[in-house]
């Protein structure tokens, strides 16, 4: 992408499709701004390689709208499953590569914490199996007599394990949530902080466009076929954790 298309910035006016596959719970959704027309979930993450493309399709004619009239595509770069993380990475650049239209990449964890309406301060965690996961922490808020809402990221993605979490800066009024506040919740609220109830929040499509509705002149991603998503730490056979 030239450094022209990397001055795009998002129509409110214009079709947009989104998804994020980092999670156990994929999300898929057709836009118009920030305005969702239609929306679907993958409920099994083995299926989201095979279930994600026919997705697409779906809710862009339930939305009535034709690949051609896109204006974007808006992807969860991750962290989050390796192999979720790498099919919404190679099935947008298939979709950008074809349709010849900008791509915006949004953090899964701040497409979570926007996954919920409402203010706080939420601390998001996905489950990197064992005891670790990754986490950042966000605080939204409203702002102005019109009820803006304003994102904030208190503590930027990283990955370790709980402990490092729990004995870091956690702050003050933070809730945790996500698949990984959820696996731990004992040992979170054992270590006095809060964890969310009800269903587990999962990144979506949903949380993407809302945080482009919040940053509308975020940028979308320059040079695209080199583009990498955010996996947080060295992938390796063994697995294990780069320093």
């Amino acid at each position: 992408m030239s450094e022209a298309d990397a001055a795009v910035t998002v129509d409110p006016e214009g079709f947009y499709i989104g998804f994020d596959t980092s999670g156990f719970v994929g999300s898929v959704a057709v836009a118009r701004g920030a305005d969702v027309l239609a929306r679907a979930t993958l409920d099994d993450r083995g299926e989201h390689a095979s279930k994600l493309i026919p997705t697409i399709a779906e809710v862009l004619e339930e939305a009535s709208v034709d690949r051609s009239e896109l204006s974007g595509v808006v992807v969860g770069e991750g962290p989050g499953s390796f192999t979720g993380v790498r099919v919404a990475a190679a099935t947008a650049k298939g979709l950008v590569h074809a349709l010849g239209c900008p791509m915006w990449a949004i953090s899964s964890l701040a497409a979570a914490a926007l996954s919920l309406e409402g203010n706080g301060i939420r601390y998001v965690l996905f489950d990197a199996r064992g005891d670790r996961v990754y986490g950042a922490c966000y605080g939204i808020a409203s702002i102005g007599s019109m009820g803006s809402t304003a994102l904030e990221t208190l503590i930027p993605p990283h990955g370790g394990d709980l402990s490092s979490v729990l004995d870091g800066a956690v702050p003050a009024g933070a809730v945790f949530l996500g698949e990984g506040a959820d696996r731990h919740r004992y040992a979170i609220e054992g270590a006095g902080f809060s964890v969310a109830t009800g269903p587990v929040t999962h990144p979506s499509a949903y949380g993407l466009f809302r945080y482009l509705a919040l940053h509308p002149d975020a940028s979308p991603v320059a040079g695209i076929a080199l583009w990498e998503p955010c996996y947080i730490r060295e992938w390796k056979p063994d697995k294990a954790w780069s320093a």
